[in-house]
């Protein structure tokens, strides 16, 4: 079987599939940590690759920018592929102080403006949640990994380029909302595994602040993220 954006046969996925953004970096995963990683879907360059992790059958794949991207590829995974698991792994901009360049950080939730859950399924609430279980096995293989773990609601936020963004947004999201950092993802992801009855979480690395003026080249965000991506293999 396949969907109009993925050429994968039934089968093709394990039950875990680890997702970051942009294909380079599911490439890297691929090739750096993953044994007889194969190739299980090229189209729209969407990559997605299954192969063993210390023997255990992993996926990782692709999702693109943005909820309504994200969203595609999570529920074709959940409904059509028999997947189970996806942990998002993603890069994240600080909104504290205590955020640092290359951090990691997990979502214990995600609030968005986003409408993606209402037209989804009805579903009226601005905050959507990962699975507790899939967290713990994140946090368990941190500790196993000596790597800090950050852990707050994370800003899904559907605009990235925002002409009319003000700082009294800003404030609410932080300081009404507790949001530790901003991404463009985990709300949709989250809101398909609870619709479909699956498991989703998020782990992020720190790729720029709004507090400190730093941020990681492209090349570092495909290739340096490797904390959150040792943690999520250990996990699956």
């Amino acid at each position: 079987m396949s969907t109009p954006h993925n050429s994968a046969a039934r089968g093709d996925f394990a039950k875990t599939v680890l997702m970051p953004g942009d294909p380079l970096r599911a490439k890297f995963i691929a090739e750096t940590f993953l044994e007889n990683a194969r190739v299980v879907n090229e189209v729209r360059n969407m990559l997605a690759y299954t192969g063993t992790y210390k023997g255990k059958p992993v996926s990782v794949m692709a999702h693109g920018m943005g909820i309504p991207s994200v969203g595609i590829y999570s529920y074709e995974l959940f409904k059509f592929y028999d997947v189970e698991n996806i942990i998002r792994i993603g890069s994240t901009g600080g909104y504290t102080k205590e955020l640092k360049l290359f951090d990691t950080v997990l979502a214990t939730a995600a609030y968005s403006e986003s409408t993606y859950a209402l037209y989804q399924n009805g579903d009226t609430s601005d905050i959507q949640y990962p699975s507790a279980e899939l967290n713990e096995k994140l946090r368990q293989a941190a500790k196993d990994l000596g790597i800090h773990l950050h852990e707050g609601v994370v800003h899904s936020g559907d605009v990235f380029y925002a002409e009319q963004r003000t700082n009294a947004h800003t404030d609410y999201v932080v300081n009404e909302r507790h949001c530790i950092c901003a991404e463009m993802e985990s709300f949709g992801l989250f809101s398909n595994a609870k619709v479909l009855g699956k498991n989703a979480a998020c782990l992020l690395s720190v790729s720029d602040s709004f507090v400190y003026n730093e941020e990681a080249s492209p090349e570092e965000r495909q290739k340096k993220f490797t904390d959150m991506m040792k943690i999520a293999l250990e996990a699956a």
